[in-house]
């Protein structure tokens, strides 16, 4: 089965064809990352302009890499939730028209999931249905949300633990505009961090037993530890001096240890408790080295971690998705809609 694969849940308007649920022939990501930078921060209104323009391009993108027709397009898969509700809209609108032009069959695809079945596309390993084999772990990732779910079979998720307050992703974007550090905070920080010494560390939230995570106040003790080091973009009012580097990277390493140790050491309890036999990492901040290291270093189990190129958001892994739950008999009608809050956390088939 070729299925063509369209997300635009944010600021990437991307495309890709996955062979058979495994084999990604193309996989064009258009980002918007050199508009939004300008912001800070993704602007909505902006993101659903730029998908309008950009998706004709980027699927006509994917047909040419991977040498496919129209007609050896078997169906059409799209993102429908969670994002940014105008981005949806464009990519389920076009996609439904595609469909139908073609006369090939639809389904709509959650966006986590999607991150989910970037596992299933990694080169030379075993499919992970297969090895490590479910049930499996998936910690999800991303600027938006950290969740922790069970796989227990292609389609069935349910969620066991989630954020609090800020996503993982989003308190890097946040700890980055503390230090001064750009847009996006994940990659900045991780880069500030490369070589330097955390003097001191940050604290951790560990909310008891539970599984769900929290990362405002970590978030809070950086911006309080910024000030109080005179970090010129955490103080208030003009600035007297340039910030010593050497200051912004020890923060930056503390902030990340502190961010990374929380998602290991739940992540690997939560693969204890309910007895999985594999742990699955997909989103954005997956792309994160110190947290690939310490997560494999840390688990008893296998842990499966898509190559950075497939953490960020992708139309391959949205074609990928969709293949299974057509081969578990879903289809989407007409009247596929968008549902910006969708969970990672329902059952199919």
């Amino acid at each position: 089965m070729r299925v063509l694969g369209i997300e635009t849940s944010c600021d990437e308007t991307a495309a890709g064809i996955v062979v058979d649920g495994r084999h990604a022939t193309a996989n064009v990501i258009s980002s918007q990352i050199d508009v939004h930078i300008l912001y800070g921060g993704v602007v909505p209104e902006v993101a659903s302009r730029l998908h309008i323009e950009r998706v004709s391009k980027v699927v006509a993108a994917a047909l040419t890499a991977s040498s496919t027709s129209w007609d050896e397009i078997d169906a059409v898969a799209v993102t429908n939730g969670p994002g940014l509700a105008g981005a949806l809209v464009v990519g389920v609108n076009y996609a439904k028209g595609l469909a139908a032009s073609l006369g090939k069959p639809l389904v709509g695809t959650n966006h986590l999931a999607g991150h989910i079945y970037a596992g299933w596309l990694i080169e030379d390993i075993p499919d992970p249905a297969l090895d490590p084999g479910f049930p499996l772990l998936c910690l999800l990732v991303s600027g938006g949300h950290t969740d922790l779910a069970l796989m227990e079979g292609h389609g069935r998720f349910r969620l066991v633990g989630r954020t609090r307050d800020d996503a993982a992703g989003e308190a890097f974007d946040k700890g980055a505009r503390i230090l001064g550090l750009g847009y996006p905070g994940g990659p900045a920080i991780e880069n500030a961090a490369r070589g330097a010494e955390a003097t001191e560390q940050m604290p951790r939230a560990w909310l008891g037993k539970s599984h769900d995570f929290s990362f405002s106040g970590v978030k809070s003790a950086l911006l309080r530890r910024a000030r109080a080091a005179g970090v010129e973009a955490a103080v208030p009012g003009p600035a007297s001096q340039e910030t010593d580097t050497a200051i912004v990277g020890a923060l930056a390493s503390a902030y990340q240890e502190a961010i990374v140790e929380v998602l290991v050491r739940k992540t690997v309890e939560a693969s204890e408790v309910f007895g999985v036999r594999g742990i699955l990492v997909g989103g954005g901040v997956a792309a994160n080295r110190l947290l690939r290291d310490e997560l494999v270093a840390a688990s008893s189990v296998p842990v499966v971690v898509p190559p950075p190129a497939l953490c960020t958001d992708n139309g391959a892994m949205i074609a990928a998705c969709g293949s299974y739950l057509l081969e578990g008999g879903l289809r989407s009608d007409w009247s596929l809609d968008v549902y910006p809050n969708l969970k990672l956390d329902y059952a199919i088939g």
